[in-house]
């Protein structure tokens, strides 16, 4: 393969430029490519890739249990080999055309269960290496409920975001957007046989209420589009004009991705004081996240209106 052919191979591995993250981009993007190669060459499936992310990404939780600086270094390499698997199953799946919703809930829960094992073994080990925490040992669980409570809802208002953007940009074969309206009838269709993907599914219906539940004026847009176009049609000015206001949101959605949090993560483990992190969730990434609601919301609201006014003069297309 040359130089052209390789460059186009793995721009075609991206999600959008709109949407990637510096870092992604600088690091773990052409690492996850390499991966997906590998894995293309050796017949492996995106989903072997997410299962292997989720161990690496437990095995790094584990090492942040320990005091000893050189544990939990070995934790953040465990920590970055997780994420660049997660980066190249989707990758993997962009070059061999190996989607499923499946894996999509996957790679989404194995985020989940790295941040569980990491809040875990931060609440075990902060009581015995804090004196506070020593003497209030329920204190940290607290903090790490709210934590961990903060962190659900800010993956899943960027996640949708995201995937609102990039409707807008590709279409909706090239987003992943979906309501919970579908899927509930996507699941009236899953024999009760299946009861893995039943489960699976019924867990991403309650993630994808919570994400509708938490932006209403969105939702009052996308019935709205629904109304005018049933068919899924979006007129270029309408793609174009919202492309530009949601444009300048997607630095705040990455910031509530992963890079910021295992910065944040591990400046808080070479300080030896772990329990920071939960502090960083908590004040500096609900601030974020609650700003990019309001700006976001605010648009999505001017938008509705918007396409209501052009309804009325017969304008829409």
């Amino acid at each position: 393969m040359n130089l052209k052919k390789l460059r186009e191979s793995y721009r075609s591995t991206l999600k959008s430029s709109d949407t990637e993250e510096t870092i992604d981009l600088m690091f773990y993007r052409p690492i996850g490519y390499v991966w997906a190669i590998i894995a293309r060459s050796l017949g492996i499936h995106p989903n072997a890739i997410t299962i292997a992310s989720i161990f690496l990404g437990i095995g790094a939780g584990v090492m942040f249990y320990f005091d000893p600086l050189w544990m939990n270094i070995i934790g953040m390499v465990l920590l970055i080999w997780a994420n660049s698997f997660d980066s190249a199953d989707g990758q993997l799946a962009r070059l061999t055309g190996q989607f499923s919703r499946i894996g999509r809930i996957l790679d989404g829960m194995a985020g989940d269960l790295w941040f569980i094992a990491i809040y875990v073994a931060i609440c075990l080990r902060e009581p015995r290496t804090s004196h506070f925490f020593m003497e209030h040992p329920w204190a940290i669980w607290v903090i790490a409920a709210v934590a961990g409570i903060s962190h659900v809802k800010q993956a899943a208002v960027a996640d949708l975001y995201r995937q609102f953007h990039l409707y807008f940009l590709k279409g909706k074969d090239d987003s992943e957007l979906e309501t919970s309206y579908e899927l509930k009838r996507q699941l009236a269709k899953v024999p009760h046989r299946k009861f893995w993907k039943r489960l699976i599914l019924i867990f991403y219906i309650g993630y994808t209420i919570q994400q509708e539940a938490t932006t209403p004026d969105m939702q009052r847009f996308r019935k709205t589009m629904r109304h005018y176009w049933p068919d899924g049609y979006i007129p270029q000015w309408l793609r174009t004009q919202f492309r530009e206001k949601s444009l300048p949101l997607m630095k705040y959605t990455n910031i509530l991705t992963f890079n910021w949090r295992s910065i944040a993560l591990f400046v808080a483990l070479f300080a030896r004081m772990p329990w920071l992190y939960f502090a960083f969730e908590i004040v500096v990434l609900n601030i974020v996240m609650i700003y990019m609601m309001l700006k976001h919301e605010r648009i999505c609201k001017y938008f509705t209106a918007e396409l209501n006014a052009r309804a009325a003069l017969n304008e829409l297309n």
